[in-house]
């Protein structure tokens, strides 16, 4: 990764919630109201939506920790937006303070934490540490 990551790069992503992105979709006995788990990735898009920019060939940002809130109910049609907007890293770890809200109200708050990785690399790694070990 040769470009640096400035603190308070911003990045969104948006969506209208349907019945797919409900809890009554995973369970016929629950309220077709915005899932916690649609909400969370739509952050995390939003995280890595702000680091694209800063990516090299081949890499791409990968979600490692969260810690979310989730507010308020939302309903189907209903358009959900996220923010995300970077607070921190260190050598290997990024900080973004995320937010959702549904046009009418903020739904979720809290963090995500990416890393920048890339695919081809961790791959290999993986296959060079396993060289052997394959059951017979």
């Amino acid at each position: 990764m040769a470009k640096q990551v400035p603190r308070g790069i911003h990045g969104e992503a948006e969506e209208t919630v349907e019945h797919r992105h409900t809890l009554s979709h995973h369970n016929a006995k629950l309220p077709p109201i915005y899932s916690t788990p649609n909400m969370i990735g739509l952050m995390e898009w939003a995280a890595s939506n702000a680091m694209l920019p800063f990516l090299d060939e081949g890499e791409i940002s990968v979600g490692t920790a969260i810690n979310i809130e989730h507010r308020a109910p939302t309903t189907i049609g209903a358009r959900v937006k996220t923010e995300a907007v970077l607070e921190s890293h260190n050598e290997r770890f990024y900080i973004f303070r995320v937010t959702a809200h549904n046009g009418v109200a903020e739904i979720g708050r809290g963090t995500v934490t990416r890393a920048i990785v890339n695919p081809a690399k961790v791959a290999e790694r993986h296959a060079k540490r396993h060289v052997g070990k394959e059951k017979k």
